[in-house]
């Protein structure tokens, strides 16, 4: 919503970052993958395969006057997976003076259970590439002799985490290092109505004897639920700093299909500044 706060009608309008019509001569720039995150000024992320935009707004013009306010409508439809929609909406008055910025973020997923955590290990830049669906992979395969069963639980993880613990080694007494995983259940219809996901990390005892410190590593979400696992790490009196644990876990998600992630968690001895 937004209220004119002055004694004049406004002519307004909203911009959307992705539809700028200079924004085609504004990307003959270096790719922003090749550029590490620090330099990366990009507003304008993942877009729809379909050329679609990925978020909308309505009224995108009009009149708003003295001391009266405006609803805007703004949708998000995506076509595909990807944590990286991103765009910038702009309020522009008279045509030429930009009265405010307004960033759009925006996630969408094929399962409605989700892991979030850690320090990325993926590129927040995405090909507009269209590859082939898992389905049709199986389907081939299946053509081709291969016996595929479209109901198998997954054998390989479907992608890794990384949990980065850093203990502060100063002249005080120094805090644990911690850091989490956000598990979720979106609110859908695939999902049982109690217990919509569960959850395991497995490796529990090699990550002890390294240490670590699991809050509830396993566990049930109900929709619409989340979940923080956190992990907390003090140095073993017998640790070597030059050769800091790295232990790797399965986390498995189980709601309407099973999914699993390896985790990585490294932990480290930092010295205080």
């Amino acid at each position: 919503q937004i209220q004119n706060t002055s004694s004049l009608t406004l002519l307004y309008s909203l911009q959307l970052d992705s539809l700028s019509p200079t924004r085609d001569r504004d990307r003959q720039e270096i790719p922003a993958f090749l550029t590490s995150s620090v330099q990366r000024t990009e507003i304008v992320g993942t877009q729809n395969y379909s050329g679609l935009s990925v978020f909308s707004v309505f009224p995108t013009e009009g009149e708003l006057e003295a001391g009266k306010s405006q609803e805007f409508l703004v949708t998000f439809s995506p076509d595909h997976e990807s944590l990286y929609y991103s765009d910038c909406l702009r309020v522009v008055l008279f045509g030429k003076q930009t009265a405010h910025e307004i960033p759009l973020k925006g996630a969408a997923r094929e399962h409605p259970m989700f892991v979030q955590g850690g320090v990325p290990l993926d590129v927040p830049v995405e090909s507009l590439a269209v590859t082939a669906p898992v389905a049709s992979l199986r389907a081939a395969g299946s053509g081709s002799g291969v016996s595929v069963c479209p109901c198998a639980e997954p054998q390989e993880p479907v992608g890794s985490l990384l949990l980065l613990l850093e203990y502060v080694d100063g002249e005080g007494p120094a805090e644990p290092a911690r850091a989490e995983l956000r598990l979720g259940a979106m609110e859908s219809p695939l999902l049982a109505a109690k217990k919509a996901v569960e959850f395991s990390l497995d490796s529990v005892a090699e990550l002890e004897r390294a240490g670590l410190e699991l809050e509830a590593p396993r566990g049930a979400l109900d929709r619409g639920q989340e979940r923080r696992v956190r992990v907390s790490w003090v140095p073993p009196p017998d640790l070597r700093v030059s050769d800091p644990p790295l232990v790797t876990a399965l986390l498995t998600l189980k709601g309407d299909i099973t999914e699993c992630y390896r985790v990585l968690f490294m932990a480290r001895v930092v010295s205080a500044c």
